[in-house]
């Protein structure tokens, strides 16, 4: 059979993907992984397409898919489609990397849910209670490939604790480096797990700085963000190390006061703030968002940036 691999979104390697390709690699199909959506001129006629997105923004894209192969198998949680991995190769267990051949990292979970309900996050409805799914040794590739993690766990701290103290212990003695990119729940951390996490070499997405990651969504949460940054402090874990994924354009009751009231508190304390726009068709919010992670808030007011784009916009 001649299978095609799409993604659709996102930067990381996709593990779905990955899994469907040692599936049918080990069955003797031919796979093909691409991130193009149209057909190319030259591509065989398959037997079997899929695709997968991880956000919903990517519809289009997706619709695009569609239109060239009616019949692709898509999944993935920026789609409406019930179909899973599981659902196509059962008990069949295993990660194929050479579909990304540029990333030498290992990737996986330690643990699967999430105690939170936020109204925004598909994670509770899709993967329920909190559980411990995999050890350092079930994820790490092995020798010779270096001994750096991404672990894309949804809540690292809410698998039982004496689970979460076995991967750190396996993080440390080991001499992994981890990426935590999907954060950590800073409102729901503990004095102890503060300082069990300042005990490993936490690094960013490239493995290059020292970063950790979480988030403030909501307004109302200003006081448990804040005592959950004094205990990563505390423990030894600088602010300027710390970057917070910050959620805009859900909550119907933002105004832009509120907006640069969070903004303005993340920076007076140090953290580095990363607007996620939850409404995309929000063009101010996309050049809020671009204004922030690009540093620019450092010399230019957002007023005077915002009038910029009016004028450029008119």
């Amino acid at each position: 059979m001649k299978i095609r691999l799409t993604q659709i979104d996102g930067k990381l390697p996709n593990l779905a993907l990955m899994r469907l390709a040692r599936f049918h690699r080990d069955r003797g199909d031919e796979v093909h992984f691409t991130r193009r959506v149209r057909r190319d001129l030259f591509e065989p006629a398959y037997d079997r397409v899929y695709a997968s997105a991880i956000f919903a923004f990517s519809a289009d894209r997706l619709a695009r898919l569609q239109a060239e192969w009616p019949d692709a198998i898509i999944g993935g949680t920026g789609t409406l489609s019930p179909a899973t991995v599981e659902g196509v190769v059962g008990d069949h267990s295993g990660l194929d990397y050479s579909i990304y051949p540029g990333h030498d990292a290992s990737i996986g979970f330690t643990q699967r849910g999430c105690r939170l309900k936020c109204k925004f996050c598909v994670v509770p409805a899709k993967e329920g209670k909190n559980r411990s799914v995999a050890t350092v040794g079930d994820i790490w590739r092995g020798d010779p490939w270096p001994k750096s993690l991404h672990l894309l766990d949804n809540d690292f701290f809410g698998q039982p604790e004496d689970q979460w103290r076995a991967r750190l212990r396996e993080i440390r003695d080991g001499g992994f480096r981890v990426s935590l990119s999907q954060g950590i729940n800073v409102r729901l951390i503990t004095e102890e797990a503060a300082e069990a996490l300042a005990s490993i070499e936490y690094r960013d997405g490239d493995f290059r700085r020292r970063r950790l990651y979480t988030a403030w969504d909501n307004l109302k949460d200003e006081r448990i963000f804040f005592r959950g940054m004094d205990r990563l402090e505390a423990a030894g874990i600088p602010a300027k190390q710390v970057m917070v994924y910050m959620l805009v354009g859900f909550d119907p009751a933002e105004t832009w006061e509120r907006i640069l009231y969070r903004f303005d508190a993340m920076v007076a304390r140090g953290v580095l703030p990363y607007p996620m726009v939850y409404d995309r068709s929000r063009q101010d919010l996309k050049d809020f968002q671009r204004w922030a992670v690009t540093g620019l808030y450092r010399a230019v007011p957002w007023a005077d940036y915002r009038r910029y784009y009016r004028r450029k916009a008119a």
